[in-house]
């Protein structure tokens, strides 16, 4: 997850961003590793699973049509709707939405599946500075808790702060490049004590093609790289590609799908995962700052060690609020 679908108004949820224990020593059993690597891999579904749900636009200045600054982060601070130039350039912006959404299984396991009810509000804060036409920054910081209705004791926040630069190469059928840094801390319930940090280094490359002004494609691929991590057991670097779809049925309904290829190579381990999701997205614009989404995913998870393998659904919605100013 990582500047995916630009055509619509939408509010990142790094998560619907995002997902999930208690910290664990240097030295942990494997059923506490197990847990907490869960945790991480509920956190990114969650992002990969609301990449397209509604957003904030954020546009290029001198340039029309599909001219957007994308990012990674777009999964976390929205969508972006596809616009004309504005000359009053807005820097800043604020994000809160409230997605909820069932899952199919809780804890990822292979077995003994239990499904729940969960609710993740996040809010976020960025700013997002031109440095010329076709380059710009942005620093963001974004918090989000998950709440579980049955199994309460997994209920957690994940808070992050990301910087990045990104560049449009308008030659290349406006390629999007980025490259950025993420700080990550899993944290206990309604607190800021985290179970585990992580410092990862960000790189995507995403393409849209335009078929009209009201669809387009899109395929991208991303690099994330942990630096370091406390504890070192969950770490691991992502090497993912996904592609998509968009249609905008009318100014304030559009429809996304898209599907994504992720391979997680752990850190300290041999273990080697492949992670394969589909999702779809239905979004409708209330008004300029206000949008309501339902949104469904299927993931399923293989590794060479197979205790690790599971399959998920989700299902359920997001009511966003968006301002730039």
């Amino acid at each position: 997850m990582a500047g995916h679908i630009k055509n619509s108004l939408k509010l990142g949820t790094a998560a619907l961003s995002s997902g999930l224990l208690c910290g664990i020593c240097l030295v942990a059993a494997p059923g506490e590793i197990n847990a907490q690597t869960a945790q991480i891999d509920r956190a990114q579904l969650a992002r990969d699973q609301t990449v397209i749900a509604p957003g904030p636009t954020v546009t290029t200045p001198g340039v029309s049509g599909t001219g957007v600054v994308a990012s990674p982060n777009d999964a976390d601070l929205g969508e972006q709707q596809i616009l004309r130039r504005t000359e009053g350039y807005q820097p800043f912006l604020a994000s809160v939405s409230v997605p909820f959404y069932w899952t199919s299984n809780v804890a990822l396991t292979n077995s003994g599946e239990q499904s729940d009810f969960l609710v993740s509000p996040v809010a976020a804060i960025a700013y997002l500075p031109r440095i010329s036409k076709d380059v710009s920054a942005y620093v963001s910081v974004r918090d989000q808790q998950f709440y579980y209705d049955r199994f309460s004791d997994l209920d957690f926040g994940s808070f992050d702060v990301e910087v990045g630069l990104t560049y449009t190469v308008p030659q290349l059928h406006n390629l999007v490049l980025h490259a950025g840094y993420d700080y990550n801390r899993l944290t206990k319930k309604n607190s800021f004590d985290d179970f585990f940090s992580n410092h990862l280094l960000v790189f995507t490359a995403e393409m849209p093609l335009r078929i009209n002004r009201a669809q387009q494609f899109f395929v991208g691929g991303d690099i994330n790289i942990s630096i370091t991590g406390e504890p070192d057991q969950p770490r691991r670097h992502d090497f993912g590609g996904y592609v998509g779809y968009s249609v905008q049925l009318t100014r304030a309904f559009y429809l996304s799908a898209s599907g994504r290829l992720v391979l997680h190579d752990y850190v300290l381990s041999d273990r080697v995962d492949v992670t394969e999701l589909v999702a779809v997205n239905a979004s409708y614009a209330i008004t300029k700052w206000f949008t309501a989404s339902a949104i469904a995913s299927f993931a399923a998870n293989q590794s060479n060690h197979h205790i690790f393998d599971y399959n998920v659904g989700n299902a359920g919605g997001t009511v966003s609020f968006s301002m730039r100013f």
